[in-house]
């Protein structure tokens, strides 16, 4: 697993609990293995050639390659939107240069196709413990 993992994130979900109960579920029998193992394609492609290895083997399978794979989405990101962060360096590149955007953390199986969002975390200048700038009129009047 690596760092941006497991280092401290001023604003995040983490959706550890709804994964136990979804795992929980599948034991149960209330929801199948088709139902939890379904990641598109590009996910899969994205966990096996760009996905951080995970430190845990695959919940419904037991296979050794589960992976991590971070994508992200905010109104200023332009091209970037919708991307697969591939290196660290990426996210702390995008966090300097934008107020405020989305990574989402998903882990992957690309044996079986078991797939769940881990992780919501909120980046850029807006969440990196700096100063926050002055808001001045009608925005500081509405916050």
């Amino acid at each position: 697993m690596g760092d941006r993992y497991t280092r401290p994130v001023r604003r995040h979900t983490d959706y550890t609990l709804a994964r136990r109960a979804v795992l929980r579920d599948l034991q149960r029998g209330a929801v199948t293995r088709l139902d939890v193992c379904d990641a598109h394609p590009e996910l899969l492609r994205a966990a096996r050639h760009v996905g951080d290895r995970a430190d845990h083997r695959c919940p419904v399978c037991d296979g050794p390659h589960v992976r991590y794979v971070s994508y992200v989405y905010g109104e200023g990101l332009k091209a970037a939107n919708g991307r697969c962060i591939v290196h660290e360096s990426e996210l702390e590149r995008l966090g300097a240069s934008h107020d405020e955007f989305t990574c989402y953390v998903v882990e992957v199986c690309p044996d079986c196709g078991w797939n769940f969002l881990t992780r919501r975390e909120l980046h850029g200048k807006r969440h990196n413990g700096g100063p926050q700038p002055r808001r001045s009129g009608r925005a500081a009047r509405q916050a």
